[in-house]
């Protein structure tokens, strides 16, 4: 058994099944702006890169936009978001008991996210998984994000940890680039919302149901 120095997650389409919320939160945005709404499969390819980029991506895909009609959008957005952030979002069947048998062993946890660090904390605390995590990591303004390396470098290192001897577990191509990015090991979760890369070129470290999941004995 080989126990890693810690363990650190994506949230969204990781841990949560959190895109019935987004996608909620998107329409309301882009009906006050007299725009069609988006479906699940599109919003779910939206995810990845932090609210502001689902707001723009929103837009172009229902039309034309200048700036002071993104900052509406995402001013909408939040305020619809902000309301109903766990109202349909949940954690993944088999994460809790995961995350409940990692911490038994005494593994370091960690989340880092694109998501907005307060949302981020919000949403942990409101489905129960706060309790799993000693460091919570999220984006902030004028503050780079994933893939850049630096969020899960400086999460790592508040774990007490080594980037060599951690684990990024993601669901998607910027998950897995910043994992390389910052030379940590990686393992996909392939049941999220895998976005523009195969299975085979993202990682040989996979799997598709939480319940089967044994990051203790690699």
């Amino acid at each position: 058994m080989t126990i890693p120095d810690a363990i650190i997650f994506d949230l969204d389409g990781t841990l949560i099944h959190s895109a019935p919320d987004l996608q909620a939160a998107a329409n309301v945005a882009l009906a006050a702006l007299d725009r069609a709404p988006l479906d699940l499969e599109t919003t779910i390819s939206f995810i990845g890169n932090g609210v502001e980029k689902l707001v723009e991506r929103a837009l172009k895909a229902t039309g034309a936009f200048n700036d002071n009609l993104q900052a509406d959008a995402l001013a909408l957005f939040l305020q619809s978001y902000e309301q109903n952030m766990t109202t349909l979002t949940r954690p993944y069947p088999g994460v809790v008991a995961c995350l409940e048998s990692l911490r038994a062993a005494g593994v370091p946890l960690g989340v880092c996210t694109n998501k907005p660090t307060e949302p981020a904390r919000r949403i942990c605390a409101e489905l129960g998984l706060t309790q799993y995590f000693d460091v919570i990591v999220g984006a902030e303004p004028n503050v780079v994000k994933k893939p850049d390396p630096a969020p899960l470098l400086g999460c790592i290192s508040d774990l007490g940890a080594t980037p060599d001897n951690s684990i990024y577990v993601g669901d998607s191509g910027v998950d897995f680039q910043t994992a390389r990015n910052a030379a940590v090991p990686f393992w996909l979760f392939s049941g999220g919302y895998l976005n523009g890369k195969a299975l085979d070129v993202l990682a040989a470290d996979c799997f598709s149901d939480w319940t089967k999941a044994d990051f203790l004995n690699r």
